[in-house]
């Protein structure tokens, strides 16, 4: 049964917050952020989230009941689990990034929670054009580019309509998230430029800004703590140190030890390019990513960094761990699984 209303959180006080999706690379890194925090944490996702010190509920935000259960005597709710691709079926998307957080925020409701965030992403304000500056831009799910990003953003939009004074809600847009461990971004970046199959558009100079997988879990840790005096508002979430996306490519690839990428392509051709790789995909999916999107195609050719004053200001936080040494941190990283595989192999 949920409680009557909300208690008052303080700063010492052990409380018990759920975070869905922690079997991602953020949703985990967040979870272990929390547990260092002094709290107990949950987490709902389909398999095993691999974070020491949490208690596991197995399901899927899509089934009230599996959320209902996950939920029930939380104060706190960190929502992070989406269906992330370039591609897919949009009913998917539609069900687990609309309706899964639909099923999360009554419940949270019903629950007595006090405090939810809900990581979204600054795609839910891309339409396509550079964003140079900028702060937490309205989420458009008219004008946001592919499903994800549409879905993601009217996710959003239902989040911040249930901000309250029983229940704060903020929404927080980490943006290009990576790390050593991280399988998806880094993982699949570096498996292009081995293959030579990692193109620059128009010589990789539009200035992007990413984040520093530390920085994005403590930054929505800060978040949920800070929720009470910055709620009802969305967030976009970086390091701050916009660099061009050619040199952060270059940056990971040769940290992992691979040839960076040597060879561009204008930007017009990437989008016309990715306009029928999606046609394709949608009627032969393969089985991994599609190589290239018009989403993805805009995103490496145009310029995406943001105004990090106010998320300091209302999160009275800041990144602990700069762009150079994640990149440190990451190239120590393969070089450890390096010497561990030679290890194995004696």
């Amino acid at each position: 049964m949920g409680r009557a209303s909300p208690r008052r959180w303080e700063a010492d006080r052990t409380v018990i917050v759920l975070v869905t999706g922690a079997s991602g690379f953020l949703g985990g890194a967040v979870a272990a952020e929390l547990i260092a925090a002094g709290h107990e944490v949950r987490t709902l996702q389909r398999r095993p989230s691999g974070v020491d010190g949490a208690t596991d509920i197995l399901g899927s935000i899509t089934d009230p009941d599996h959320v209902a259960r996950a939920i029930d005597g939380a104060e706190g709710v960190i929502h992070l689990a989406a269906k992330v691709s370039l591609a897919g079926d949009a009913r998917e998307f539609h069900s687990v990034n609309v309706e899964g957080t639909r099923s999360v925020l009554g419940a949270a409701e019903a629950a007595g929670v006090s405090r939810l965030v809900y990581v979204s992403s600054p795609s839910v304000a891309h339409a396509g054009s550079a964003l140079a500056g900028v702060g937490a831009e309205p989420a458009s799910p008219e004008r946001a580019r592919g499903e994800y990003a549409r879905t993601k953003a009217k996710a959003e939009l239902l989040a911040l309509a249930r901000d309250s004074a029983a229940m704060h809600v903020i929404a927080i847009r980490p943006h290009i998230v990576w790390g050593p461990g991280d399988t998806q971004l880094i993982g699949r970046i570096v498996d292009r430029a081995r293959r030579g199959r990692l193109p620059l558009l128009n010589g990789g100079t539009a200035l992007i800004d990413t984040t520093y997988i530390d920085n994005a879990a403590s930054g929505i840790v800060a978040a949920l703590h800070r929720a009470d005096v910055a709620h009802g508002k969305a967030y976009v979430l970086t390091n701050g140190e916009p660099r061009p996306v050619g040199d952060i490519l270059a940056a990971i690839c040769l940290a992992a030890g691979v040839r960076p990428p040597r060879w561009s392509i204008p930007a017009g051709l990437g989008r016309t390019v990715g306009t029928v790789v999606e046609r394709v995909w949608a009627v032969r999916p393969g089985a991994d990513e599609p190589p290239m999107t018009r989403f993805l195609a805009e995103q490496l050719s145009t310029a995406h960094w943001f105004d990090q004053r106010d998320i300091r200001l209302a999160l009275d936080w800041s990144p602990a761990v700069s762009i150079d040494e994640g990149l440190r941190r990451l190239g120590a990283s393969y070089w450890h699984n390096h010497d561990t595989n030679l290890l194995r192999e004696q």
